[in-house]
């Protein structure tokens, strides 16, 4: 069965890519390089989306108590694919995270693709970082994109979408950070397909989202709701806090929405569901 197309991962990125595209999807576990070979000469793909990834059930802090099964999904499985694309001349389309920075709002600019990642405070973020360390070097010598996102804002209800928990949270913080828009991450990943893109882009808006301003908007729709503004200290979570740079994806012609150009139609669309 010949596809150009194969999504690896049937989670919440996996399933919206199967809705852009239309293409199959692989759902099965992976715990060694034969189990995706298996997958890669059952369906003969042109291109691999990699969704695959390991979160925690709750948060990222989950990640450190399941060590092997966040290595595996992580760091072990991106590695496989890369050598399954170097052997097979096949492009492979790894979907990262941009939660792997350090960031110095008084001084620091947006971070680019190019600079290294430093942050290991998270288990999470340094399961990442291997796997990205490699996958650059490869890319080198195959065909490789990798595409970081990161805090997904999308327009269905959802418990990875950042409005789904911001609505549970309730008690919130007011730091501004990059975020990624679902409806614009898939045109924008099949515009970097299309173009047979290479190498690393941070797919994101332009600017920074403080939560409360979209928050602000759900509450124009839903007025009786209430939310708190908390200061960071008060959160006691090692989390990333940054601002990704989008201008290595705008000088490929793709354009890139400002953050709080979508808030508006995306909480719109949200609250229908």
């Amino acid at each position: 069965m010949k596809s150009k197309i194969l999504i690896l991962g049937g989670g919440y990125i996996g399933s919206r890519l199967v809705q852009e595209l239309g293409c199959p999807v692989s759902t099965k576990k992976i715990l060694c390089y034969e189990d995706i070979l298996a997958e890669v000469k059952r369906y003969q793909p042109r291109v691999l989306i990699n969704c695959v990834g390991h979160v925690g059930r709750n948060n990222v802090d989950d990640c450190e108590r399941d060590m092997n099964k966040s290595l595996l999904a992580n760091t072990f499985l991106p590695i496989w694919l890369g050598e399954i694309a170097f052997r097979n001349v096949i492009k492979l389309v790894h979907i990262s995270s941009g939660c792997i920075y350090h960031y110095n709002y008084k001084w620091q600019k947006p971070i680019a693709e190019e600079e290294t990642p430093d942050y290991y405070t998270l288990f999470y973020s340094r399961t990442k970082i291997y796997a990205d360390s490699v996958l650059n070097s490869l890319s080198q010598r195959c065909n490789i994109l990798i595409v970081r996102i990161r805090v997904p804002l999308d327009i269905y209800p959802h418990p990875r979408n950042i409005l789904t928990k911001l609505i549970n949270y309730k008690r919130i913080i007011d730091v501004p950070n990059s975020i990624t828009y679902i409806p614009h991450f898939l045109k924008a990943l099949r515009y970097l397909i299309d173009r047979d893109a290479r190498g690393t882009f941070n797919v994101v808006c332009k600017g920074g989202l403080r939560y409360p301003q979209l928050l602000d908007v759900y509450k124009k729709y839903s007025p009786g709701f209430e939310y708190e503004v908390i200061p960071l200290k008060d959160l006691k979570l090692n989390r990333t806090n940054l601002i990704l740079s989008t201008k290595k994806l705008e000088k490929t012609g793709f354009e890139v929405s400002k953050i709080t150009e979508v808030l508006e139609e995306c909480v719109k669309k949200y609250i229908k569901f």
